[in-house]
């Protein structure tokens, strides 16, 4: 059977990927997460986003792999960078990087037709206190959704898992974004929020494959995208942040496609 086709789809629409499925996941995912480990270097103060890009551009090349990015509606860049208020989408550029700025790196890597996507926070220079603060409760959030992923739960205990704990910490969840599924495509259903009541929404199965990836701001939840149609920001302008893996549905609970193998997926590490 062709690989676009295996496995079959639920009635909400989301595909069920076979078993041996797993290894094109883990495979392009711990490519993307490599990417993201080497590329810390090169973030400092004085940096400009678009040198950030271009590196990263590289690293694709010099892996034989192809950016998910490039092409994709239009988007010229291998990554999306968002910093300080920019909430995602940010598109690369010529601004500099100022002591304490905070930035979020998206990058999504094509392997054999799997689909890596993988997002996290960076510092360039001293971390102020605030944003330390924002960081650890993004990280901590995605961390608590993804323990909710596991057979026989649903999309909407993720949610409440993420919204729960941002909220608990006087912070708000981005409604205007969602994680995605995702394997032999970028963007497939189910639509994964990050805020929702327990019990609700689409009851997860071995096999599915998707994306969880918080936004969270210090503010208000509100955005606006600006005039290029990209670029996402906090109407308060408000510091925001988000973390993001790619995970796939166990039998008995979840795998973590995109893992730091470095360690380093948290910026404080």
């Amino acid at each position: 059977m062709n690989n676009e086709l295996r496995g079959r789809l639920t009635r909400d629409g989301i595909r069920i990927y076979d078993p041996v499925d797993f290894a094109g996941m883990h495979t392009a995912g711990a490519l993307a997460a490599r990417i993201l480990d080497d590329i810390a270097e090169h973030v400092f103060p004085g940096q400009t986003t678009e040198e950030i890009d271009r590196k990263i551009t590289e690293m694709v090349e010099a892996a034989g792999a192809t950016s998910a990015t490039i092409g994709y509606k239009g988007y010229q860049h291998a990554s999306c960078i968002s910093v300080n208020h920019v909430v995602c989408h940010g598109i690369p550029g010529p601004k500099t990087l100022k002591d304490g700025d905070i930035l979020n790196i998206d990058v999504t890597v094509i392997v054999d037709g799997w689909f890596g996507d993988t997002s996290r926070m960076y510092v360039a220079g001293k971390l102020p206190r605030k944003a330390e603060r924002l960081i650890e409760v993004t990280h901590e959030a995605l961390m608590r959704g993804i323990e909710m992923v596991k057979p026989g739960n649903t999309f909407g205990d993720i949610g409440h898992a993420i919204q729960s704990f941002v909220e608990a910490n006087r912070m708000s969840v981005v409604r205007d974004f969602c994680g995605h599924g995702l394997g032999r495509v970028f963007h497939a259903p189910p639509n994964v929020l990050h805020y929702g009541r327990p019990g609700t929404g689409a009851v997860l199965e071995e096999g599915m494959f998707f994306t969880i990836e918080p936004m969270v701001n210090l503010g208000r939840p509100e955005t606006k995208t600006l005039a290029d149609d990209w670029t996402a920001v906090t109407r308060d302008k408000s510091l925001s942040a988000q973390f993001e893996h790619s995970v796939g549905v166990t039998a008995d609970g979840v795998e973590i496609f995109t893992l730091s193998p470095a360690g380093r997926f948290h910026p404080t590490y």
